[in-house]
């Protein structure tokens, strides 16, 4: 038999509207009540209905995160951080993958999940400004990553410019003199552009050449994106002494075509990538790589999402947040001897 409030309330020996200021979380509540409460919750075994309390607020209980690629490692590490961020506020997740794909951001960004969701965290691609200028609906969106849209939405990214510069930094400071990057984009990517541009800055804070032979373009950013694009670096003559990746994936690919070649990592060549996905730090070699606080980003995201449902901050501005970000030093650039990390950035 299910337990009710009424049940609790008589367990405790209080009302049912102090039993209800407990379950809902009221600041209000003094400690000692709290924890009265919660032992006769413990003990009967209550169950909040978690649908019926969103119901009567007027709300779904459904935030949905909008992803453009949930194979790649970092969006799947980044969902479970929003996962976990919106379980800590009884709200679950609706997943939708968008492929990175124009259309498909317009659709999900004009609320065609409206009715079901209470608000929407998405990561564009190439959705473009006047796609969100008119936008209708009423649902909070948020949106993730890197191109300022310069609109009046929430918006939660890390500095893209200042984190290739850590990476590229950690490189000469090692004494590397030759540093390649991989994965710029053919097509239009802001993030993308942003890395080249803090790679190419610190070069040049440097005093080393930032030499557009050494950047190789890719149409993807895969394992297989990052294996070809070091592969036409190697062909074409050049011999880099360093690597940066525009993320972990591309630069795994790109070790294993400097194994097949029997270039050392990282004393021939040394590898940064980006994301600190969990896949860089169990490869023969391990790979150093700038970490994004993926957890603050999802937390942050989510509450971003509940203020703007009516939580106790009212906001007439949209808010630009920057989380942080690490590099965290592995083998791929200083050997067998590595750290578990460092507090660059």
């Amino acid at each position: 038999m299910r337990v009710s409030l009424k049940d609790v309330a008589a367990h405790a020996g209080v009302s049912i509207k102090t039993v209800s200021n407990v379950v809902n979380n009221y600041q209000h509540v003094t400690p000692a009540m709290r924890e009265r409460v919660q032992r006769s919750i413990d003990a009967l075994g209550y169950q909040p209905n978690l649908a019926a309390r969103h119901l009567r607020k007027g709300r779904t209980g459904i935030i949905a995160l909008a992803l453009p690629e949930l194979g790649n490692p970092y969006f799947a590490e980044l969902a479970a951080a929003v996962i976990d961020a919106a379980a800590a506020h009884d709200y679950i997740v609706l997943l939708d993958h968008t492929g990175g794909r124009r259309e498909q951001e317009i659709l999900v960004s004009q609320g065609f999940r409206a009715r079901v969701i209470d608000g929407l965290i998405l990561s564009p691609i190439e959705l473009e400004p006047e796609d969100l200028s008119d936008r209708a609906e009423k649902v909070p969106l948020v949106l993730l990553g890197e191109r300022d849209y310069d609109l009046p939405y929430d918006h939660i990214a890390i500095d893209n410019v200042a984190a290739a510069r850590t990476a590229v930094r950690h490189l000469t400071g090692l004494g590397r003199r030759e540093v390649a990057f991989i994965g710029a984009r053919r097509g239009r990517s802001e993030p993308a552009q942003l890395r080249v541009r803090g790679w190419r800055e610190e070069l040049t804070a440097a005093g080393l050449p930032a030499d557009d032979g050494l950047v190789a373009a890719t149409d993807g950013w895969g394992h297989a994106d990052g294996a070809a694009a070091m592969t036409r670096i190697l062909d074409s003559g050049r011999r880099p002494d360093a690597v940066f990746a525009y993320n972990d994936p591309m630069a795994i690919g790109a070790m294993r075509v400097l194994h097949e070649r029997g270039l050392r990592v990282p004393e021939d060549i040394a590898v940064v990538g980006f994301d600190d996905v969990v896949e860089g730090r169990f490869g023969a070699v391990t790979l150093t790589s700038v970490s994004p606080d993926k957890e603050a980003i999802g937390r942050l995201a989510v509450e971003s999402v509940l203020t703007r449902l009516g939580g106790n901050e009212v906001l007439t501005e949209p808010r630009r947040v920057r989380a942080d970000h690490r590099l965290v030093e592995r083998e791929s650039t200083v050997g067998r001897a590595a750290p578990g990390g460092t507090g660059q950035g």
